[in-house]
């Protein structure tokens, strides 16, 4: 059977530039050329999720990139009237989702799942399913997709999906009662194998014909010092959200290698002992395309051309 090729991009907020980049970088290699069309699957979370969209859109990376260079400001833009409502970040969330889901809405119009070119996987969270039955009644992961079969999400639409995905808490406000899939899955990648795998599909492939590609948006090197930890709320709070997203990451790297082998291979760069970047650094966007115009690819070009190609 033919190769199952899936996309896998991380969250990581003004980060996704980072993602770009490096896309559009190996999509410049002669010896690679076609080989993001080839992608039968593109999932995304949150960032990595409106790269997934676009892409499955048909833009263009540098589009794509674009947005992230000329809108992120827009997106991230903090006023002193919304700081002062919300009493800093104490009473709310950073910034208004508003201006992200004009810009989205802009882009991808009246566009549903079910138009999209490609397969797409965009892990949320739902915070209350609102059902009548109290014991079905809870919070829970929600994966949107485009696959056929009664539990598709074809008839979604395609802006309102990538608003649900980068809902990050106390960065932006919950939406239609959806926030970030960050918080299970900011790397989507086992979500994206484990739903390849629906036996419900047709045409669903063997785990021996699919490759994985998961593409990381930027890791810091990050610790807490000290052996015994005695923290409460207002400690933990902040370094939670961190390790949460950093946890699931690297939860989901072990898996997939576990399972696929050398048929998975996995881009996450490290940034430079005590670079720290943000989702929300803005600010810092010349930085991080210097960053990703120098991140050796060597590996990954060798493995897209030995298993993907």
């Amino acid at each position: 059977m033919a190769r199952y090729r899936i996309l896998a991009l991380d969250g990581g907020g003004i980060r996704g530039l980072i993602a770009a980049i490096l896309l559009q970088r190996l999509s410049a290699v002669p010896a690679l050329r076609g080989w993001l069309e080839q992608v039968d699957l593109l999932a995304g979370t949150s960032t990595g999720g409106l790269l997934a969209l676009g892409i499955a859109k048909g833009f263009s990376l540098q589009t794509i990139r674009g947005l992230y260079e000329t809108q992120g400001a827009r997106i991230f833009d903090d006023s002193w009237l919304d700081d002062l409502q919300d009493l800093g970040t104490l009473m709310g969330a950073d910034y208004d989702i508003h201006h992200l889901e004009t810009i989205l809405r802009d882009l991808f119009g009246t566009t549903t799942l079910a138009q999209l070119e490609k397969r797409v996987l965009i892990p949320t969270f739902d915070l209350d399913t609102h059902v009548d039955e109290p014991t079905q009644r809870t919070w829970q992961p929600k994966l949107f997709h485009n696959f056929p079969g009664p539990d598709s999400d074809g008839e979604q639409l395609a802006y309102k999906v990538g608003v649900y995905t980068s809902a990050a808490p106390t960065y932006f406000e919950s939406v239609d009662g959806y926030i970030d899939g960050g918080v299970y899955a900011s790397n989507p990648a086992m979500c994206a194998l484990a739903q390849s795998q629906d036996a419900r599909q047709h045409d669903r492939p063997l785990l021996e014909d699919v490759v994985l590609f998961s593409l990381g948006t930027g890791t810091s090197l990050t610790y807490i010092a000290g052996a015994r930890l005695d923290w409460g709320d207002v400690q933990w709070v902040k370094p939670l959200i961190a390790l949460m997203f950093d946890g699931v990451a690297g939860i989901a790297d072990y898996q997939c290698r576990q399972l696929l082998g050398d048929h998975y291979h996995r881009l996450a760069p490290l940034f430079p002992v005590g670079t720290r970047i943000p989702m929300d650094a803005v600010a810092r966007i010349p930085d991080m395309i210097a960053f990703a115009t120098t991140v050796p690819l060597e590996t990954t070009i060798q493995w897209i051309e030995t298993h993907w190609l």
